[in-house]
């Protein structure tokens, strides 16, 4: 068989618009897509991957005379799309053609439904190829009935008139009439388009590629076995314009679309012997995009689709009918992305103009008239009826042509940075961050129009997180300033980039010690206003500048904070001013209790921020030493936990409770594996215990005046532990004072600073809660029992380097104990020793920081002497060498 191909002199016809479908129940009602599509009597199965293959029925028209011919109500074989042919294309029906059908779901008879004729040679002029009107999608049909009427032309009518039911999930191949397809001559001069594309693969986009269901996936060998004829492209190799259709109803499940298109492309072949479905793209109201004529998503294929203009232009087709009703967003949105992608090809504004040579003298359906050979202006995105007289892309449809076109030329807009968390925290107008970075940004576009995002580090792309998302974790690597920013190409292929954001990466800090002095006691109004801190409320404190921390260079200060008069249950968080408060804690406590802990808080602008979640409560802050951002301070070695000290048994000093105003010397260097020289400061867990009076202990240099600070505080009975930094004396030692009462006195040393830069230098981090048995979060969700441990990892997650850390620095807390217990906090998979962390009684709640070696699997493991307890653990920090 030859079949001649209608050439560019005349331009290659094209499918008209569909009309309304006659019943289609079972796919759905059209509304906007917006509900889920479920599977009707055809679904996209059958058609799918070539395992269905559709059947062709065909009846013969009963000719009444008088121009009338009609085909009786009756019941047929299952079919969902339908149409009319005659045997000579070149005759035309002048009256009406109407159809209407009975629906298997409902068994109830459609509405007559006007079925408009084609124009001869759509698929250019094509040896045996029947008059025709255009398809019709009825849904899952079981009856028909036609009737035909020439109106006022006095009784002339068609020969061979038919109707055609195509079933898209038929089990036997589509029936043909017999008859060879010879050859007939041209009607026009033939220019045969070429047959191989102008380049392999096609021209790169400015916009991106939209997803689109190949041909093989909705229909698979099936349908290249039913289109053997090569593909054929734009002889210019050049698509200037896209013209936009609709074909059939609407009343379709989204799920049943793949079969729409199957039976489009049937009714193309197999009754109008088309080479292929006339439609280069089709789009279901759900937003599927389908590939349709063959050659080639990314090539200027030749369609058949806009009579007279294919020869310059591309189409795509939204099915659906779009007379009464408007197409879905998602429709639009999708049709924009091909129209952006298609003319990106060849560098054609969406939004511009396009000149177009006419294939023949015709009126579109303004009434304007175009001539053979002339050139003709046409928006780049135009409607089938800007090009032919035809309804086509309908009433509703045609208007929302400008939307199209905005969405194809448009950007993200409003694109920016809210804010950076994930381990950054504010630092002025800036961030810090150890190194991980959550980002989080917003746009005012919607996720539809957006293909994609990118987060940028220093402008190098770090994460391509999809349209949807609004946050991507990642993380910044390198010491010093960086920037983050976020960028967004919108499906039009416009590129949008928020402004930058600052996030400085803190180099490591060595430490200072400072005599143990008091900044802040809200009963006295020192250092912040004369006042209890009310529930939600904040206090401010300037850290530097004064008591012997320099103005500028501090990256973090070392305080003990101690809550007193506490009104309620409620926990004090320290942080630093200028940044966003995390949920982490740095002081737990129940109503009338006094309970210190040691707080490493880093400095933005020099203040530090103390928050009350609840009830009211006095707080007091002493300073023990700073951090600087350079190497002229201390560096950190780990050491034990090993106990130093126990006036119980008289370990390191005389046995004996610790009467009111005395005092303790310990020798803490030249012993234990404390140097004896260049030590400038050690870290002690000191706990009272046993106290017969309210009171407070400090701990301070030997041979120095003691100052007003004070490091434990507690009542009568209270057994209360504390993390210390705290100088050494020139003699080696540190001093212990009771203010009151009687009080037995512990010390384990976790470790010391030293003047030798091998020691490990701190990192700020969080405060970031790890670990939490009450509702499993880093372990299993169950209290700690007697004698139980939990092992947490802290390496390799959550901003702290896989290797290279030395000790972590963790705030721990205690709630809820059954008993009178201790918990310890030693490296995994080390010997525990005697000593504690945390030491606390029945239904107290104890917090403590703790300086804690990290095991050489990364993991430190909790332990609890008695009774069950639930454990928390917040990371304020790091060190590494």
């Amino acid at each position: 068989m030859r079949r001649t191909a209608l050439g560019t002199a005349v331009g290659v016809l094209a499918v008209l618009g569909f009309q309304a479908a006659a019943n289609g129940a079972v796919f759905g009602t059209g509304d906007d897509g917006a509900k889920a599509a479920t599977p009707g009597v055809y679904s996209s199965k059958a058609a799918h991957g070539g395992k269905g293959r559709s059947e062709l029925h065909k009846l013969a028209l009963t000719d009444k005379g008088k121009g009338e011919a009609v085909l009786t109500q009756r019941t047929t074989e299952p079919f969902g799309l339908l149409g009319v042919t005659w045997t000579d294309p070149d005759e035309k029906v002048k009256g009406t053609i109407e159809a209407r059908t009975r629906s298997i779901e409902t068994g109830e008879w459609s509405d007559w439904v006007e079925l408009e004729p084609h124009p001869a040679g759509m698929d250019g002029r094509r040896a045996g190829a029947p008059g025709s009107t255009e398809p019709v999608w009825v849904g899952a049909s079981d009856g028909a009935e036609v009737r035909v009427s020439d109106g006022a032309a006095a009784g002339v009518l068609p020969a061979g008139l038919k109707l055609n039911m195509i079933d898209p999930g038929g089990a036997g191949s589509a029936a043909k009439d017999s008859g060879e397809l010879n050859a007939e001559p041209a009607a026009f001069v033939a220019v045969d388009p070429p047959t191989t594309p102008p380049s392999v693969p096609g021209p790169a986009s400015t916009a991106p590629k939209p997803t689109i269901v190949t041909r093989a996936q909705w229909g698979g060998q099936a349908i290249e076995d039913k289109t053997p004829e090569p593909a054929q492209y734009l002889i210019g190799g050049k698509i200037k314009a896209i013209f936009v259709h609709h074909t059939t109803s609407a009343a379709y499940e989204c799920s049943a679309s793949a079969s729409v298109v199957r039976s489009i492309l049937d009714y193309h072949v197999d009754v109008e012997e088309w080479r292929d479905i006339g439609y280069n793209f089709l789009v279901d109201k759900c937003g599927t995009i389908f590939e349709g004529r063959k050659g080639g998503i990314d090539q200027p294929v030749l369609g058949a689709h806009t009579y007279g203009w294919n020869s310059e232009s591309t189409s795509v087709a939204v099915l659906g009918d779009y007379t009464n009703q408007a197409a879905s967003s998602a429709a639009l949105v999708s049709a924009s992305r091909v129209a952006a992608y298609k003319l990106g090809q060849y560098g054609v504004d969406p939004n511009g103009t396009a000149q177009l040579t006419a294939g023949v003298t015709q009126t579109n359906f303004f009434g304007q008239t175009f001539t053979l050979n002339q050139v003709y202006p046409f928006a780049a995105i135009s409607g089938h009826r800007n090009g032919f007289n035809t309804q086509c892309p309908g009433n509703m449809l045609y208007p929302q042509l400008p939307t199209i076109r905005s969405y194809a030329t448009g950007s993200v807009a409003g694109l920016k940075v809210d804010s950076l968390g994930g381990g950054a925290t504010r630092a002025g107008t800036g961030y810090e961050t150890p190194g991980p970075v959550t980002v989080n940004w917003s746009t005012s576009t919607t996720n539809s129009l957006i293909n994609k995002f990118e987060v940028l580090v220093d402008g190098q792309v770090v994460a391509t997180p999809g349209p949807a998302a609004r946050s991507a974790a990642t993380t910044v690597t390198g010491y010093g300033a960086h920037t983050v920013a976020v960028r967004a190409t919108h499906t039009s292929g416009k590129v949008s980039t928020s402004a930058s954001v600052a996030v400085t990466v803190p180099g490591p800090k060595t430490f200072k010690p400072v005599t143990p002095t008091r900044l802040m006691d809200t009963r006295s109004g020192f250092g912040v206003p004369k006042a209890k801190v009310g529930a939600g409320g904040e206090v401010v404190l300037q850290v530097t500048g004064a008591n012997g921390v320099p103005a500028t260079g501090v990256g973090a200060v070392v305080l003990n904070v101690t809550a007193t008069n506490a009104t309620a249950t409620s926990y004090v968080s320290a942080y630093p001013n200028g940044t966003d408060r995390t949920a982490a804690s740095n002081l737990n406590f129940t109503a009338g209790k006094t309970i210190p802990n040691l707080v490493v808080v880093p400095v933005v602008d020099g203040k530090v921020r103390f928050y009350n979640h609840a009830g009211t409560v006095d707080l007091l802050a002493d300073i023990t030493g700073y951090y600087v951002k350079d190497t002229s301070g201390s560096t950190h070695s780990n050491l034990g936990p090993l106990r130093l000290m126990d006036t119980r048994d008289g370990t390191g000093v005389a046995k004996g409770k610790v009467g009111a105003s005395g005092v303790v010397d310990l020798q803490v260097t030249g012993a234990n594996g404390v140097p004896a020289g260049g030590v400038t400061a050690v870290v002690l867990n000191v706990t009272a215990t046993a106290p017969t009076a309210t009171s407070f202990v400090s701990v301070y240099p030997s041979g120095t005046t003691r100052s007003s600070a004070s490091n434990l505080n507690f009542t009568a009975g209270q057994t209360i532990p504390n993390l210390v930094v705290v100088p050494v004396g020139a003699n080696g030692k540190v001093s212990f004072y009771n203010r009151a009462g009687t009080v037995d006195l512990l010390a384990d040393v976790t470790g010391y600073f030293t003047s030798d830069t091998a020691g490990a230098s701190h990192i700020n981090l969080g405060p970031l809660r790890l670990m939490d048995t009450r509702s499993g979060l880093g372990v299993p969700k169950a209290k700690v029992g007697a004698s139980g441990t939990v092992t947490l990892q802290v390496t390799g997650a959550n901003g702290v380097p896989a290797g290279g850390v030395t000790a972590v620095v963790l705030n721990v807390t205690a709630t809820a104990p059954t008993a009178t217990s201790f918990v310890s906090v030693y490296p995994s998979g080390t010997t525990r020793s005697s000593a504690s962390n945390l030491n606390f009684t029945a239904g107290l709640t104890i917090p403590n920081l703790v300086v804690v070696p990290v095991g050489a699997d990364g993991k430190v493991t909790f332990y609890n002497r008695a009774g069950t307890v639930d454990l928390l653990a917040d990371i304020t920090g790091y060190y590494v060498k």
